[in-house]
């Protein structure tokens, strides 16, 4: 049966499931009938698909961006704030957990200025405290971060989409600006490379659904040996 616990655990994957994908979807379509619409656009002729959809497009990009951050940033939350209390690091380690708290307020803060930004030094500055941020409360102990497997670590690609999706944020205004393409050029290979990430956040979210027990499980499941495949037998 699950509790509170439990339940809070599940917000970070429903959340992925309910939100990002699905907003995900749709920006990938606006992007396909943008791009479509400029190239018929540069050869001459008149384009079928509607000028809303570039639009439309940055919209519902940002929205994603605030999606997968913000999953991000519940994600770590969870781990960390659930073992400070169960492991009593709060009277063992008060200044660690003040920082932690300290940083989570300052990188929220941060993120919701990127947004407000309006000179690339500003965009530039927000964007960079925020993905500091994410790097300082997941190289936190209470973090698993399956380093011995990090080419199929579901935390290092979350934090990798995160950053690609800040920095996507933060260049938007310079796509605009530059008559070179070289900025909308970075921003198809890194949302590319970003959306490769979450098909892998897909496939590795899943897994690890499967590798994480209830908490009053926990103590048991995780005397199993995952190299034999053995588990003790209890009574």
């Amino acid at each position: 049966m699950m509790d509170f616990q439990d339940t809070w655990a599940l917000l970070h994957p429903a959340i992925a499931i309910i939100v990002v994908f699905p907003l995900l979807g749709i920006v990938v379509n606006r992007a396909l009938l943008t791009r479509e619409r400029r190239l018929v656009t540069k050869a001459g002729e008149k384009s079928k698909i509607p000028p809303v959809v570039g639009t439309e497009h940055v919209a519902i990009g940002r929205h994603l961006t605030i999606a997968v951050v913000g999953v991000t940033f519940l994600g770590l939350a969870y781990p960390l704030f659930s073992k400070f209390i169960n492991k009593n690091v709060i009277s063992q380690e008060p200044f660690r957990v003040f920082l932690v708290i300290a940083v989570f307020g300052f990188s929220i803060a941060s993120f919701v200025f990127l947004f407000r930004a309006k000179t690339k030094l500003w965009r530039g500055t927000f964007a960079s405290l925020t993905g500091m941020g994410l790097v300082l409360l997941g190289s936190q102990p209470e973090i698993y971060r399956r380093g011995h497997e990090w080419l199929v670590s579901h935390f290092y690609y979350g934090i990798l989409a995160a950053f690609l999706m800040i920095f996507s944020v933060a260049t938007t205004q310079d796509i605009y600006q530059d008559r070179q393409n070289r900025w909308r050029n970075a921003h198809i290979i890194i949302n590319s490379l970003a959306l490769l990430l979450f098909i892998g956040q897909g496939i590795t979210g899943a897994r690890d659904l499967l590798e994480i027990p209830l908490h009053w499980q926990a103590p048991y499941v995780y005397q199993c040996d995952s190299v034999s495949k053995t588990c003790p037998q209890f009574k």
